[in-house]
Order: structure tokens, then C-alpha cells, then sequence
């Protein structure tokens, strides 16, 4: 289970800005503001801001201006790999450390959906092992059973984190894991897919079959 909430888009403005100062053709811009104050790339600058995109990195500094901000909730074993991506995104997530033990545990809590019968049964027994743990800690502030639920918990319980990051990132995160085994990975690349201008500055890179 993945969930990607509350994305916003910015600085498309001042990067497309940037993106003509090398040829001093600030005058060919034809972006410009909506009536609802949204930021529309005309034809001149998204011509421009594609070729850029598809000529490689060197080219395409300007999307490292692009900024992402999501509230992704996901299980850790997804955050595991996602953590591999630390230069250029920075993410603020909720606290296992202090907040594990401030409300019940269930299935919810946790990515179950393609477990076996047997595994949720497994499941199930380790939720109220740590449903148990997080009483006695309230009731005692014992933290050996504090402990015991930190220790146990397993990798499919879900985290949110507030997660910031840039369309040069996209694209590499995107490349990367589109063709992932875990589903989360799918979801998340379908989220980089819905962004504003993704066709022409994110999905830019050739497939290896096609250039054949």
C-alpha cells in the first residue's frame, strides 16, 4: 500500500526563467498566469524546457529548480529503498520513536493486502503481541515493553513522511523503479506521471529496445 497526498508543484516560473539565461532569450518567453494563478508554460518556453530535458543533465539543470513537495504513506520496506535517493530530496516523517505507543495497533496500520492467508494470520498474532506491549507501556512506562514494540514491529507497518524533491530526481527515481517488482513502485511512478508537465520533462529518456 502506497498513498501520495497533498503534492504541490513549484518555482516552474523562476527555473523556465533561468532555463533562457544562458542565450540571453528572455524575450521569447510566453509563459504566463492563469485565472485561477496557476503557471502555464507557453509554446516557446516548452519547446525550449523539452529539448533541454531530453538532452541529458548537463542540459537540464533547470528542472533541479522544479521543486516537489507529497505526503507519502507507505510500509517501511518501501521506505528502505526509497531512502537510496538522499541527494536533492529532503523527507520529515511521522515518529515511531514517540508516537508508537499513542494509538492502537490494527491491520490497517500495516500493508497486508497481497499476504496469504497464513501470513495474516501470522499478522494478526503479531499485532496483538504489540497491542498488548503498547497497554502495559502506558500503563507502566516500563520500557521494556516500549522496546518490545519497536523491535517487533514489522517491516509492512506504514509511515507518512512529508517528502520534498525536484524533477531531475523524478526522472532518475522514475527509470529506476518503473520496471520494480514491489507495486508501490508502479503507484508511485503513475503519481510522477500525473505531475504538470511530466510527458515532456520527466518521461524523457529513451527506451534501450527502441533505440535498437
Amino acid at each position: 500500500m502506497i498513498k501520495l497526498e497533498r503534492t504541490s508543484v513549484m518555482n516552474l516560473d523562476t527555473a523556465i526563467r533561468g532555463a533562457r539565461n544562458p542565450l540571453n532569450s528572455w524575450s521569447r518567453s510566453d509563459s504566463f498566469y492563469d485565472a485561477e494563478g496557476a503557471f502555464v508554460l507557453g509554446p516557446n518556453d516548452l519547446d525550449l524546457a523539452h529539448r533541454l530535458a531530453v538532452s541529458g543533465s548537463d542540459h537540464r539543470k533547470y528542472l533541479r529548480m522544479v521543486f516537489v513537495s507529497v505526503d507519502i504513506t507507505a510500509p517501511l520496506y518501501w521506505w528502505k529503498e526509497y531512502d537510496t535517493y538522499k541527494v536533492g530530496t529532503v523527507a520529515n516523517s511521522t515518529s515511531t520513536m514517540h508516537k508508537i505507543h499513542a494509538t492502537p495497533f490494527s491491520r490497517s496500520d500495516f500493508s497486508c493486502e497481497r499476504m496469504s492467508d497464513g501470513a495474516l494470520a501470522c499478522l494478526d498474532n503479531v499485532i496483538a503481541y504489540l497491542e498488548s506491549a503498547r497497554l502495559r507501556y502506558n500503563e507502566t512506562k516500563d520500557k521494556a515493553h516500549w522496546h518490545d514494540m519497536i523491535q517487533l514491529l514489522p517491516a509492512s507497518y506504514n509511515q507518512m513522511r512529508t517528502c520534498t524533491m525536484n524533477y531531475e530526481n523524478l526522472i532518475n527515481i522514475y527509470y529506476a523503479r518503473r520496471n520494480h517488482k514491489l507495486q508501490e513502485w508502479h503507484v508511485f511512478c503513475d503519481w510522477v506521471e500525473s505531475l504538470p508537465y511530466a510527458q515532456q520533462l520527466i518521461l524523457v529518456k529513451k527506451d534501450a529496445a527502441a533505440e535498437k
